[in-house]
């Protein structure tokens, strides 16, 4: 019996391993099959590079990132600052999830800093419910539908607040505290992005920003580290909290 599936699907090369690859880390650990989904290929990730060369580094960063888990990596191919909730994104998204048999789905917060993060959190919920219906079929052609409506998981917004600062606390979390060197390597495997978040961000050492982010959720919890999650509960979405009875939580 093949093993399930979880696939995250975030705006950009190195959200998840900011945000959710300890978990992606723990479920791999287990046997699950693990697909990494960006929306974009980062192609304005860059001060000095032209849209396409950045894309092209980014890309082949994400896959180097999800190989140190022996996952896939994937890119919808939607351009940056311009994720749109539009009939063919919805299209793309939903044949992601029929290609790689989604059981699980993380993705980004409804509530965030950034609209590309927003838009893909919509279009992701959108399509997780779509995929299960036969009669919505993209041009490519007939892709089977899935069996049922997957799990769908919210990460935390960065810095774990809306774009008007107001918090946004996780409903569970999950203790990384043994996979976090391994989540660091995946995330070290987006080299190009120290030069660009010091550039236009301010931020400098981005894996210690990660490391500390992971550090507060985990002291939240009485943990050393964690990833904190929402589940998707509304009409005919799975409600019970499969990731909870796979690999536990920690704290309140």
């Amino acid at each position: 019996m093949p093993m399930p599936v979880v696939l995250s699907v975030l705006a950009h090369p190195d959200d998840a391993e900011f945000l959710c690859a300890g978990t992606l880390i723990r479920l791999a650990s287990l046997g699950w099959t693990v697909h990494l989904a960006t929306m974009t290929p980062g192609d304005c990730g860059s001060a000095e590079l032209e849209p396409e060369a950045i894309a092209a580094i980014r890309r082949a960063e994400g896959a180097a990132a999800a190989a140190v888990i022996g996952a896939t990596y994937h890119c919808v191919e939607e351009r940056d600052l311009r994720v749109a909730y539009t009939e063919s994104a919805l299209e793309k998204v939903v044949r992601l999830l029929r290609t790689t048999r989604a059981d699980l789905i993380l993705t980004h917060s409804p509530a965030d800093y950034h609209l590309d993060h927003e838009m893909c959190s919509t279009l992701t919920r959108a399509a997780a419910f779509a995929a299960a219906v036969p009669n919505f079929q993209d041009r490519s052609g007939r892709l089977a539908p899935l069996e049922h409506v997957p799990h769908l998981y919210y990460c935390d917004p960065l810095e774990g607040v809306d774009a008007l600062g107001r918090e946004v606390p996780p409903t569970f979390r999950i203790d990384i505290s043994g996979v976090i060197d391994q989540k660091a390597t995946m995330l070290a495997a987006h080299a190009s992005q120290r030069e660009w978040l010091l550039r236009h961000h301010g931020v400098d050492h981005y894996i210690v920003a990660m490391r500390e982010w992971s550090q507060r959720r985990g002291a939240e919890a009485g943990v050393d580290f964690a990833e904190g999650f929402r589940q998707h509960l509304g009409h005919s979405y799975p409600r019970n909290n499969w990731l909870a009875e796979l690999l536990g939580t920690c704290g309140r």
